[in-house]
């Protein structure tokens, strides 16, 4: 791909290294612009986490998703992942170092990782980046996408793995 994209450029008459160079620049441009958002979204996080806020809204949700067969485990992952990928990598690895790779809760938490986004991040850094000031139905979209990633993440590893 690297070789066909080289000798397009050639063929075109593109000046293939300045136009890779010009590129990287404005990358780096949407980057310094999107810094703010993403530190506002980290700050944001962390705030939910050390205040306990996470703490009560997973207490608060345990019974109702324990009804639905819902482990309880697994609600950090669902809350955080829309969130932070970094958070929710963190919750992944400490359900499976507490309950292991192989077992029901690992195999769910790994299955819902991949299933989902982060949401949040994603809304905040893109459309931040390119000055979107209105998402409309953006979060409700993306969120609903998220619930959805869960839901069937969880069927699933019940129809896979038992559980």
């Amino acid at each position: 791909m690297l070789v066909g994209i080289l000798l397009l450029g050639y063929l075109k008459r593109v000046r293939v290294y300045e136009a890779f160079v010009a590129g990287a620049a404005e990358g780096f441009n949407v980057a310094v612009r999107a810094i703010p958002y993403v530190v506002g979204m980290l700050v944001a996080l962390g705030v939910f986490r050390d205040t306990g806020a996470l703490g009560l809204v997973v207490g608060a949700l345990r019974p109702v998703l324990g009804a639905l067969r819902v482990p309880g485990e697994i609600l950090p992952m669902a809350i955080i992942r829309p969130l932070s990928g970094g958070g929710a990598m963190a919750v992944v690895a400490d359900v499976i170092r507490t309950h292991g790779p192989d077992s029901f809760l690992g195999r769910l938490a790994s299955v819902m990782m991949g299933s989902t986004d982060t949401t949040f991040y994603i809304l905040t850094l893109y459309f931040g980046s390119v000055g979107v000031r209105r998402a409309r139905h953006s979060a409700a979209a993306g969120l609903i996408g998220d619930f959805f990633g869960f839901a069937a993440s969880l069927l699933v590893c019940r129809m896979m793995f038992g559980g």
